[in-house]
């Protein structure tokens, strides 16, 4: 490091307070390297000017069209030379994490080792929005090298652009009683599948998959994917009554009111007189050992899950587990943020052949969002402008009372042909359990 440390009045605000601030890492890095002294420098004069001073380009690695984001600085002295040399390219990796974002201690020095090795910045992100290693701050001739270095380690980069994205599985059946389904199995499928339109971006848009174990969506796929895979189940939530019972000998009867019954969004959670209590097959009951019995009326569970988050082991996911589908999550862009709605309210997620049949749909709705999406329009964008039953009738999707766009609202009910979409639903359902 041979400049000397540079006054940033702004950033160092940002230090301030109870929280951890980025500030703080990048001061470390600026000391012994002179890129992250510039980047802090125009960082500094970006907070004192409030104007950016990063622009695009052209910048990748031979045999791909996207994954790696060019920023070049803009900040010039009277002669047109860069202000902060250093950092004049700053340009960032994208790179595809494992399913489920497991690493060995091993392997994420020898991913620190290549940065450095090969000109990094030493900045690394774990993980962007879409889930990608962020390798931020390279010049232009080092960026061959350093995707050769991390492709040897088995590593390939991940989307950028109007491209498929990289994608998110939560960990998921590695580590959580609430998984429903294979996550990292899944996303290796879709993405392994369809790798091309990642690499050689041909979009109108940016395009995301992402999976969640249960409805908890620890990945944020409702809100922030195109295609959201969501685990789910469809008979009763599973009672270990030992664990039931010690959280209430734990918490008592306050805490279970307030924390479970009365959270419950549709009422489905009751206290009852255990003398007064009838079984029935969509009731799961937890006998709480002094005369009052926890029921719950799985018909009116919306897998909200905050009744099996309160009690971790008490209750649990069903047996019948699967997934629901959701198209169209994204964060704000024409029509602002979107959630994701229901286009297949379960299925099956367990042989070879149930995930071939998810990439078929994955690689269905890709398809038709290149065919009749708008440039820089997402997929919830292009649902909203062409209508849901047309999307549907393009996927060769059936209409199903089940899909909805927020919970208890059905989108599709109309009373002027009521007898004729009765009898159209009653020959579908007749047809699926046929």
């Amino acid at each position: 490091m041979s400049k000397p440390q540079f006054a940033t009045p702004n950033l160092d605000e940002l230090e301030k307070g109870p929280w951890p601030s980025f500030v703080t890492g990048l001061k470390r890095l600026a000391k012994e390297s002179d890129m992250m002294h510039d980047l802090l420098c125009q960082l500094e004069t970006s907070y004192k000017t409030k104007t950016g001073y990063w622009k695009g380009g052209t910048v990748g690695v031979f045999g791909y069209g996207g994954g790696v984001i060019p920023r070049f600085t803009e900040l010039k002295d009277e002669h047109g030379k860069p202000v902060f040399p250093e950092a004049a390219e700053f340009h960032t990796l994208r790179i595809q994490p494992p399913a489920g974002m497991h690493y060995t201690s091993d392997l994420l020095r020898k991913m620190c080792d290549v940065w450095q090795e090969t000109g990094g910045s030493g900045l690394i992100a774990f993980h962007g929005q879409s889930g990608d290693i962020m390798f931020q701050g390279i010049r232009t001739e080092n960026v061959q090298k350093a995707f050769d270095a991390l492709n040897e380690m088995g590593f390939d980069l991940g989307g950028a652009g109007p491209s498929l994205r990289t994608s998110m599985s939560c960990v998921g059946a590695a580590r959580c009683e609430m998984s429903c389904y294979d996550e990292a199995k899944a996303l290796r499928t879709v993405i392994n599948n369809n790798i091309d339109d990642m690499h050689r971006p041909s979009l109108p848009y940016k395009f995301k998959f992402k999976f969640s174990g249960c409805p908890n969506d620890c990945v944020n796929a409702i809100m922030r994917s195109d295609l959201a895979t969501i685990g789910t189940w469809r008979d009763n939530i599973r009672v270990d009554e030992d664990l039931v019972q010690a959280y209430y000998k734990v918490h008592g009867m306050e805490d279970l009111i307030n924390d479970v019954v009365t959270k419950c969004p549709t009422k489905a959670i009751t206290l009852v007189s255990s003398d007064k209590f009838k079984a029935s097959e969509h009731v799961s009951a937890a006998n709480l050992g002094d005369g009052k019995t926890l029921c719950i009326d799985n018909k009116n569970c919306v897998r909200c899950m905050h009744c099996l988050n309160v009690m971790p082991g008490g209750l649990l996911p069903g047996k019948d587990k699967g997934v629901t589908i959701l198209i169209g999550g994204k964060g704000v862009l024409k029509i602002g943020a979107t959630m994701g709605t229901v286009v297949i309210p379960f299925m099956k997620l367990e042989t070879d052949e149930d995930f071939e049949k998810l990439n078929e749909l994955g690689r269905n709705v890709i398809d038709f969002f290149a065919e009749n999406a708008l440039e820089h329009e997402r997929t919830g964008e292009m649902i909203e402008r062409i209508g849901l039953t047309n999307f549907l009738e393009g996927l060769e999707l059936p209409v199903d009372p089940n899909m909805i766009t927020q919970p208890r609202a059905n989108p599709f009910f109309r009373s002027d042909d009521w007898d004729e979409q009765v009898e159209k639903w009653l020959e579908y359902k007749a047809g699926k359990t046929a």
